[in-house]
């Protein structure tokens, strides 16, 4: 089919604006939980290793959390009714798309050049 046709229906479909996440981002995922008749907000803070999917609707991102001793990876689709917002919080430097590497390291060899935003 062509693109333009797939956008145009899309467009229907998104209703939020979200930011554009990169692999290199530490980002603060924020999603409602339904518990029973109540809803809750949840956040997620972690670094985006994986970003996939070719049109708007089809983006996930695999974010990965390091707490003491373990690592928490969750697959995320951008444009989910779960997800109430998505906020960027540092930009690191990284020359790869996929950053799985970072899962074999450990103390200083883990760490990423932050690249600080210029105001």
């Amino acid at each position: 089919m062509d693109a333009t046709l797939i956008k145009e229906i899309q467009k229907d479909f998104i209703t939020k604006e979200m930011p554009e996440i990169k692999t290199w981002m530490e980002i603060e995922v924020t999603l409602i939980i339904k518990e029973w008749n109540k809803e809750r907000n949840q956040k997620f803070r972690g670094l985006v290793i994986k970003t996939s999917g070719k049109s708007l609707l089809e983006k996930t991102i695999t974010v990965r959390k390091t707490t003491d001793w373990f690592s928490i990876e969750k697959i995320f689709v951008i444009y989910s009714p779960t997800i109430a917002k998505i906020e960027v919080i540092r930009q690191f430097k990284v020359r790869r798309a996929n950053i799985k590497f970072i899962k074999k390291l450990s103390g200083k060899a883990a760490r990423l050049k932050e690249v600080k935003k210029a105001m």
